[in-house]
């Protein structure tokens, strides 16, 4: 209950004293400014609160009214206080589809990145013309003490108490983890409510709720805390959506324990409070690739994969309230541990409509993302408050030192953080230069601050400015934040890591011809987009004798020239993953390695580790050879070629004609072997696919839109686009490459192998998404994965007229699943936990793709210490090669298709084992999980970057056609926003009607109607109307006789008096005609129901003054206007 008192007072406290600073204002501006209660319903959204605080108090300046779109505030605004008694419960009914983030793009395929220049050295750098030395941040922690907060906001009620408790010290918390009392978790905080943040514990199905700043306690998004579980009388109300409907701010939560990852926790949990991330310690991931690209994990590229922390080894449990559950004794911890979280399991259970809080009580470990905090300094606000203190000063002849007591505001962009102080004092010189000689232009200046500290009775976190990127709305500066807030390694190479690497030109040493097998006389093939310059993969086909089909699949043996513990190595280990832009990629190894020596370049003897397998007619795998080989690919293909030759385009009739666009063709083969060779692969692909279909594989497809940049790369347009057979065709024998690879390291090092797991869905959302589809008429069974498949592709044959509300369909079954991530074998003895729900196996890991992802390195070493153990195991002599094995396959005792356990677990397998995982650097237990906790985390930054510029692409397409008509389909409606999805991008916004001038809601709740009436003449005569906002921030209303003269002149838009997004009453002129066609306006009265489809026009917001948003609108005709 201290918490409610702190939270309490410290609102009470402010608001009191504000509401007495306004009454001595004058009665018109009394009458204009609400004042703020404690009790403020989160019905008032979290803009309009913060605009009735700022509306007084302007003589200290610290509340200044001046704010920008999206949230960012000139003034302090101390809303923070008032945020204390926000409650996230609301009392408006909202119906909607299930709750539903649909993820930005994806581009046609990372890979298609491969040939893009790579990002210039950008570590270390300032990125502003302004600013042309370095910004090091290397002030101390904040100065303030108590009595200079006193002194600045002595009027603002905050006093000497304390708003936050203390945390738990370092034996506290071990204690409490060692008990089960409470419980390490990542913070993750809701995008829409920065009041709402959840924490996931592994073993519990349902997240828990850290509601307000004063249960927070300080955590920052992905902070790694200590929590402890409230009693059950305090837990919350599970926001559901039974119904259809679901409480007003719960449209756009975060996917909850979906968004989970980063660090795994292993061992007895104990905490050492000294280990910190840095900057240098969080680097690059890697871009797209067809084995790699779907929510579910890897049978898809059409959504991007959102990686969690290795949730398998979140911290020991649960605390169950002490009046819910008995004390537990100290004899059997672990035990205990667990009992505590099936207790509070079976709590949740019976309690489905509950949904359990906590607050918290440590930081155990600070999240990497305090160290890159991008936003904007609101330094107009220091310019009054300078000003006023200055006059203030004279005219009481006062002597206080102003220098030690002056700071700016920071605004994030993400609203995931809160606001900041920074000390003008500690501002980099070329921006304090700009300060101090009154430049406001500095607020448009995208900076980074690093959080130094936050103390008890500090309503804010204190910061210092670390870096400049430049002017916002431009593109390179906002590149750049977006690499530095996601520690993004954009360094040269280091010579010590290139002086590894041989010179070239270079040839395959004659030794490797004696040590691997010659495979150049096969017809060998890559299959990649057009553009690609990294060659990872390759492929050929054999047909045998009786029906047995010999295919191929040969990877780039990159773990030949990064050996372990090298330069190299730690570099590669360090970046993790290749990081994939629209425009460029910053590679996980150097371009010499990538693109030249490793690469399966046409033409060219090349390093290869090869996986054949022995196929009968109905897909039935007989034999599997495994092992390193020299091969030579006779071209390179597009998947445009292979589309072509599938689909007969391309045949052996007009495959030797000149100017047919084919590769040229090395070696002695003819194109009637290379299209043989596709033409068959194709066939044994569909069936394998309707082999893991029939298995239970899941796979959930859907266009995705996909961005068009002219010939001097200049965007000017996106489009939609769906994978083909091609696509399909390379997959599906990565798929079983990657298999195929988990099986074999995972019995030969059964406790040090790194494999990939995909955890089953979280039911409750599983559970929603049938109930929403049984309502709308479509039956889904979703017992298992195949199941789920089977459904959708029921609903898919339903739905063959509407494939947009497929593809919704679609994306809203990415909803309910959780997140692939790497693991280490020995942090799960029992194999049940190593499954991949999605693609329905029991083992999965990552072989394919070693140039661009690091994991792949560390697998392709274990594969090599496997055929390394056979080899010493063989010359000791106790080789016993089972039946049916052909002479090649004798001896492959720990690769072969028939495993050899008696002789993995004698004494001389042991042996032969650990020599061999010594000699290939093979990490032992400890140290891969920790391997696959950094590279969860990498991939997730990785992801973070593409989504990113995706939307700042997005943002300058946008920006460049000034409005972009398009249509929607509407998931939620309520009586203050509704939720649509816009196909044509592939996203998820909201659009507020409430509180607008001249416009009449009406919400039927009984039908889930809404109804929009348009007044031409409408004022409120409510006290705040001036608080209405124009019509023209919901609706882009047009005249209809603009819309005839537009249609008379080609597609432009002339003597328009429509606000667009610079402004109120400025003439249009559409220029870019392209992307509107055949989008009508509607009229008013505007009905909607759920799923209904409207036009929308959509707009570029903010920029210079405001994170990067895209806008949107109605799109409406009306002559009122």
């Amino acid at each position: 209950m201290m918490k409610g008192v702190v939270e309490q007072t410290v609102v009470e406290d402010v608001v009191d004293k504000q509401n007495k600073k306004k009454n001595r204002r004058s009665n018109r501006r009394s009458n204009r400014n609400s004042s703020v209660s404690a009790s403020t319903s989160v019905n008032e959204i979290h803009g309009e609160t913060t605009q009735c605080l700022k509306n007084g108090n302007k003589s200290k300046n610290l509340t200044s009214s001046g704010s920008y779109s999206a949230g960012r505030q000139q003034g302090l605004d101390l809303h923070a206080s008032n945020e204390l008694e926000l409650t996230s419960a609301s009392n408006v009914a909202f119906s909607s589809m299930p709750t539903m983030h649909i993820n930005e793009p994806d581009s046609v395929e990372a890979r298609s990145m491969q040939n893009q220049p790579v990002l210039p050295d950008l570590a270390g750098r300032v990125f502003s013309k302004s600013c042309p030395d370095p910004v090091v941040g290397d002030s101390p922690y904040w100065a303030y003490t108590n009595k200079n907060w006193n002194l600045y906001h002595q009027n603002e009620g905050y006093g000497q108490s304390k708003i936050f408790a203390a945390h738990w010290s370092v034996e506290a918390v071990n204690e409490a983890l060692v008990k089960g009392d409470a419980f390490k978790a990542l913070f993750r905080v809701n995008a829409h409510n920065r009041l709402e943040a959840y924490c996931k514990i592994d073993g519990v199905q349902t997240d828990v709720l850290i509601s307000g700043i004063a249960a927070q306690n300080r955590a920052v998004e992905r902070d790694v805390v200590l929590i402890k579980v409230d009693p059950l009388s305090m837990w919350t109300k599970m926001k559901g959506l039974a119904n259809n409907s679901a409480p007003l701010e719960d449209s756009n939560l975060l996917p909850e324990a979906n968004e989970m990852n980063g660090d795994s926790y292993r061992g007895n949990n104990m905490v050492d409070f000294g280990y910190e991330y840095t900057n240098s310690e969080m680097l690059p991931e890697r871009g797209f690739h067809y084995d790699d690209g779907s929510l579910l994990g890897e049978t898809s590229t059409s959504h991007p994969e959102r990686i969690e922390p290795a949730g398998y080894n979140f911290s020991n449990g649960h605390h169950p309230s002490t009046s819910d559950c008995p004390h537990i004794g100290p004899s059997n911890r672990l035990n205990e541990v667990m009992n505590s979280v099936e207790r509070l399991s079976s709590m949740i259970s019976l309690y489905p409509s509950k949904r359990p809080t906590g607050r918290v009580v440590a930081i155990i470990e600070r999240s990497p993302r305090r160290d890159g905090v991008v936003g904007f300094l609101n330094v107009n606000q220091w310019f009054n408050y300078r000003d006023g203190y200055k006059k203030d000063t004279k005219k009481n002849k006062g002597s206080l030192l102003i220098s030690e007591l002056e700071f700016v505001q920071f605004t994030p962009t993400d609203p995931k953080f809160t606001k900041m102080m920074v000390l003008v004092k500690d501002l980099p010189d070329c921006i304090k230069k700009r300060v101090e000689e009154g430049d406001s232009t500095v607020e448009m200046e995208l900076v980074a601050a690093q959080i130094d500290d936050w103390g008890e009775g500090s309503p804010f976190p204190q910061a210092h400015v670390s870096h400049v990127f430049g002017r916002a709305g431009e593109v390179e500066p906002h590149v750049n934040a977006i690499l530095h807030e996601n520690a993004i390694c954009c360094s040269e190479f280091s010579p010590e890591s290139l002086s590894s690497l041989p010179h070239v030109p270079w040839e395959v040493p004659s030794e490797e011809f004696y040590s691997r097998k010659d495979i150049r006389n096969l017809c060998i093939f890559t299959i990649d987009p057009s553009t690609a310059t990294d060659l990872d993969d390759a492929l050929s086909f054999e047909r045998l004798s009786d029906g047995i089909f010999r295919i191929g699949v040969h990877i780039a043996d990159v773990s030949y020239f990064v050996l372990p513990d090298t330069a190299l190595d730690i570099e590669a280990q360090i970046r993790s993953t290749s990081v994939y832009m629209l425009k460029c990629k910053i590679p996980m190894l150097p371009m010499l390695l990538s693109e030249n020596l490793g690469s399966l370049n046409p033409g060219v003897d090349r390093l290869a580790f090869s996986i054949f397998w022995d196929l009968n007619a109905v897909g039935d795998i007989v034999d599997r050879w495994v092992g390193r080989t020299v091969i030579r690919s006779c071209c390179k293909l597009s998947y445009e070629h292979a589309q072509d030759i599938i689909d007969g385009k391309i045949g052996l009739e007009n495959s030797n004609t000149s100017g047919n666009g084919l590769p040229q063709l090395h070696g002695h083969f003819k194109w009637a072997d290379v299209i043989g060779s596709i033409k068959s692969l194709y066939e044994v692909a569909k069936t394998l696919k309707g082999k893991r279909c029939c298995d239970g594989a899941l796979q959930l497809e859907s266009s995705k839109p996909v961005f068009l940049f002219d010939e001097n790369g200049t965007l000017y347009d996106s489009v939609l686009y769906e994978r083909k057979d091609s696509n399909f065709l390379v997959e599906e024998f990565m798929l079983l490459a990657n298999i195929t690879a988990a099986e074999v390291i995972s019995r030969a090092f059964p406790d040090s192998a790194l494999l990939r797991r995909h955890p089953a869905p979280n039911m409750r959302k599983l559970r929603e998404f049938e109930g929403f589809c049984h309502k709308h008429g479509l039956e889904l069974d979703a017992s298992s994965s195949g199941q789920l498949h089977q459904s959708l592709q029921r609903a898919r044959e339903m739905l063959k007229d509407d494939s947009v509300l497929f593809d919704i369909l679609i994306n809203y079954a990415t909803r309910p699943m959780q997140l692939a991530s790497y693991f280490c074998s020995g942090d799960f003895k029992d194999n049940a936990d190593w499954g991949h729900y999605a693609l329905a196996v029991p083992i999965y890991t990552h072989f394919t793709s070693p140039l661009r992802r690091y994991p792949d390195i560390v697998v392709h070493r274990t594969l090599a210490a496997a055929l390394e153990a056979e080899e010493l195991y063989r010359k000791y002599g106790r080789i016993s090669p089972k039946e049916n094995h052909e002479e090649e396959g004798a001896g492959r005792c720990f690769t072969g298709f028939y495993y050899d356990k008696d002789a993995a677990q004698s004494l001389e397998g042991r042996e032969a084992l650990s020599a061999a995982a010594l000699k290939h650097g093979v990490p032992d237990m400890n140290i891969l999980a920790d391997v696959a906790a950094y590279c969860n985390d990498r991939k997730l930054a990785s992801r973070n970057v593409k989504d990113a510029c995706e939307k700042l692409y997005m943002w300058v397409l946008l920006k460049k056609k000034e409005v972009l008509l398009s249509e929607a389909r509407v998931l939620g409606l309520g009586p203050r926003f509704m939720s649509i999805y816009i196909h044509k991008l592939g996203v998820e916004r909201r659009i507020y009607y409430d509180e607008v001038e001249g416009l009449i809601v009406e919400w039927l709740e009984a039908t889930s109607t809404l109804v929009l009436r348009l007044f031409a003449h409408k004022r409120s005569s409510r006290r705040g109307a001036s608080n209405y906002r124009p019509l023209e921030d919901v609706a882009y209303v047009v005249r209809p006789y603009d819309l005839i003269e537009e249609q008379d002149t080609g597609g432009s838009v002339k003597n328009s008096s429509t606000m667009d997004a610079g402004g109120a009453g400025r003439t249009r002129q559409c220029s870019e005609p392209i992307s509107n066609n055949g989008i009508d306006p509607r009229v008013f009265p505007l009905t909607v129901h759920l799923l209904s489809t409207i036009p929308v026009a959509l707009h570029a917001v903010g920029g210079v003054d405001g994170p990067l948003e895209i806008g949107v609108r109605l799109y409406m005709s009306s002559y009122l206007r």
